[in-house]
């Protein structure tokens, strides 16, 4: 990529994702002398899954002009630490430690970028006594190589948790700014996961105020072609007025103001 994208504005180029993976692992990754180190803003626990240490990962292969991730999405070169696998492990150790947790998470933008780092992180977490390893992923790096899917079903911990953007090709790139023959890749995704056995779930952002109902269907219907009980699972997302999702928002050209004024219906 000749300049790197931050985020989306009106008139946008759509990008292709896969090659906005490797100019962000360019910038995120490295080779340290514990292997491939990656960027991280913070080491904590919150509250949700009832109770999680969880690393923040730095960067993202997508451009979500609604996300709430914080800064370093945008801007991976100026925010985060390089860390090795073996640092993050007890990073995250101590974190569960401290606030008396037992599950681990890696969330924040996309865990999925620095394939071999990720790999290596989860070989700690196998071998430790920790029963449960949440990977929040948007889907792209799995749908696009099914091997990498197929190293993650070698660790019995992990549960993923696959987040969709679009049920449509011109869906996908509005919201995403990703070109619209790459919607397909989270659903692929999904596919690999359910084949090769890896403890998954399916989130989308079927906020009414992003997503029309006729696509909301419609992702549901595409989920079925896969397997009810994953349709009938979805976790479904309501956009927040966080602080960064709205300056996105200015800055892709919606009114925050305007938008989060509108009442939300409850889904059918």
């Amino acid at each position: 990529m000749k300049e790197y994208l931050r985020f989306l504005k009106p008139g946008f180029k759509p990008f292709n994702p896969l090659e906005l993976a490797k100019a962000t692992e360019n910038i995120i990754c490295k080779v340290g002398e514990e292997g491939v180190e990656r960027k991280y803003t913070a080491f904590y626990a919150t509250g949700v899954y009832r109770g999680i240490a969880t690393g923040y990962a730095v960067g993202c292969c997508l451009r979500c002009y609604y996300c709430w991730s914080e800064w370093s999405r945008d801007f991976p070169d100026l925010y985060g630490d390089y860390y090795s696998p073996r640092k993050v492990f007890e990073n995250l150790d101590k974190a569960a430690k401290k606030y008396g947790v037992n599950k681990l998470r890696i969330s924040g933008c996309e865990p999925t970028l620095c394939r071999q780092h990720l790999l290596e992180l989860l070989k700690y977490v196998e071998d430790s006594k920790y029963p449960l390893f949440i990977l929040e992923t948007n889907g792209i790096l799995f749908g696009s190589d099914e091997n990498y899917v197929r190293e993650i079903s070698k660790f019995s911990k992990v549960h993923v948790r696959v987040s969709l953007k679009a049920a449509k090709p011109e869906a996908f790139t509005s919201r995403t700014g990703a070109l619209p023959e790459f919607w397909v890749l989270p659903f692929k995704a999904v596919e690999y996961l359910y084949r090769h056995g890896v403890s998954f779930h399916v989130a989308a952002m079927t906020d009414p105020r992003i997503m029309p109902e006729d696509e909301r269907k419609a992702l549901i219907e595409k989920l079925r072609e896969v397997d009810d009980v994953i349709a009938a699972n979805l976790e479904e997302e309501l956009c927040d007025p966080y602080e960064t999702t709205m300056a996105r928002m200015w800055a892709y050209g919606v009114d925050p103001a305007e938008f989060f004024s509108k009442r939300v219906k409850p889904w059918t």
